[in-house]
């Protein structure tokens, strides 16, 4: 007992040295400015708020919060949640000291995590279905009902990485959301919009019981959460704290490249594979491209989510997030899904050795790899535009999504063979501030061919469709894919 109070004396000590009165002031500082830029984003957004109630508008935007909270579910249960810093998992972790106490500190964060995505998610419930009256009371009890489901959802997930028990309650709970996801979008088209409308529009005394009653349950699991922090066992949280270290490592020196190399190393490190040959009809760049086919379909959870995901940008529109909020969706959705196919892009510009050992020209290689990403973005960007033509007025825009493959597939592999981030670049002065050029380029590298590619997509999605402007999104995009192809250098 001597030592672990001498233990927990030291740490008590340490701590307090390295809390001065400078960092408490930097602290309210940052603080004070973060509430500064905020409020008024805040503001604006309340003022937005539609007074009517809009089926369609809250089904979508319904669907868009349960699938949001899905998918941060997932990330905190692949995350961790539960980890710490190196020198904490290296020393205290293994320690007898109490669980909680050793993580105490990541436990506060992830509540103020909680807090702050909890308050966002709730302004965004109140914006999409309305506040036909008492708008201030709504969005108070939108707030409450975000921050208990984010807070729930974290003690869920914590609960999981406690106990394999939980986890499978986990992996049922995003199920559940999911299914709600697709229940509110039916009903957002179908008969079900008057029951959307009585949600909407429901007499604030429901609204106060729901909140309550979410506002209970969460604290529940807060509660078991809590008490399972101090039997979670220690292999668990020094995987956790591992993965953390390397996400902050990558961001520290901001090379956010990096984290694809370690998730993709991670996958594949646990996992025994069948050794099968190359397929004998496939000769010279097509057997070594045909690696990237099998690595894809070795993970057909990927395929399934890279379907269901070509929904948003119809929930974005019906959400209300206008056209330029659409694009954006299109643009983000399009460009992630063609960059799961280029791999073995990756790995031909991180060892140009290997490279120029598989006996193939290097024109003929990249042109080879292109083309699971060229399928992969224009059968997604197809599926989404027909999602589109179907979700509103319009179009019909889907016949752009396959002509834009080409432009997709080559800044997909821009985006796969681009250098990491070149910090010695100078500092760009602008109205927002100070901003580096070089993680500037980075993230632009890839979105700047893709987007030259689809000028003639986006002039149609301004004037609207017609065959000249078909014509040319296939003849430029192609042209876009062949020049970027036929100078083989990493970008």
């Amino acid at each position: 007992m001597n030592g672990i109070a001498e233990i927990r004396s030291f740490v008590r000590v340490r701590g307090r040295r390295r809390r001065t009165w400078s960092d408490r002031y930097v602290t309210l500082l940052s603080l004070g400015l973060l509430v500064v830029l905020v409020a008024p984003v805040t503001g604006r957004a309340v003022s937005a708020v539609p007074r009517d109630v809009d089926p369609a508008r809250a089904g979508a935007g319904l669907a868009l919060i349960a699938l949001l909270l899905a998918g941060s579910l997932a990330l905190a249960r692949v995350v961790g949640p539960v980890g710490t810093s190196a020198a904490d998992a290296a020393w205290l972790v293994l320690s007898p000291l109490p669980r909680r106490e050793v993580l105490a500190r990541t436990l506060l964060v992830l509540v103020a995590v909680c807090a702050v995505g909890g308050a966002a998610l709730g302004l965004a419930l109140v914006s999409v279905l309305g506040g036909p009256d008492a708008l201030t009371f709504r969005l108070l009890m939108s707030v409450v009902l975000g921050m208990s489901w984010t807070l729930g959802g974290m003690a869920t997930a914590v609960l999981a990485q406690a106990s394999q028990s939980w986890d499978g309650r986990l992996v049922a709970g995003l199920v559940a959301l999911v299914v709600v996801a697709v229940a509110v979008t039916v009903m957002s088209v179908g008969p079900g919009q008057g029951v959307l409308t009585g949600i909407a529009s429901a007499p604030l005394a429901a609204w106060t019981a729901v909140a309550s009653a979410s506002a209970a349950v969460a604290a529940g699991l807060a509660g078991r959460a809590w008490a399972a922090v101090a039997r979670i066992p220690a292999r668990v949280v020094l995987d956790a704290s591992a993965r953390v270290g390397l996400v902050a490592d990558a961001f520290a020196v901001m090379d956010p490249g990096s984290l694809t190399w370690i998730a993709e190393d991670a996958r594949w490190r646990s996992r025994v594979l069948r050794s099968r040959g190359w397929p004998s009809r496939l000769r010279g760049a097509a057997a070594v491209a045909w690696l990237d086919w099998r690595r894809l379909a070795r993970r057909p959870g990927l395929l399934a989510l890279v379907a269901v995901a070509a929904v948003l940008p119809a929930l974005a529109a019906r959400a209300g997030a206008g056209t330029a909020g659409t694009l954006i969706v299109l643009a983000v959705g399009a460009s992630t899904v063609a960059a799961t196919g280029t791999a073995g892009a990756r790995r031909d510009a991180g060892d140009a050795a290997l490279a120029r050992l598989l006996a193939t020209g290097p024109r003929a290689l990249l042109a080879a790899r292109a083309v699971l990403p060229a399928l992969l973005g224009g059968s997604w960007l197809t599926l989404a535009l027909a999602g589109l033509d179907i979700a509103g007025p319009g179009g019909p825009f889907w016949p752009l999504g396959l002509l834009c493959a080409p432009a997709l597939a080559a800044g997909a592999l821009r985006m796969a063979r681009r250098r990491p981030v070149e910090h010695a670049m100078p500092v760009m002065d602008t109205p927002f501030g100070s901003v580096p050029l070089g993680p500037v380029l980075w993230a632009s590298a890839g979105a700047d061919i893709a987007a030259l590619g689809c000028l003639p997509a986006l002039m149609a999605f301004a004037d609207g469709v017609t065959g000249p402007l078909l014509a040319a999104q296939a003849v430029w995009g192609a042209a876009v894919l062949a020049s970027y192809c036929a100078v083989p250098r990493r970008a």
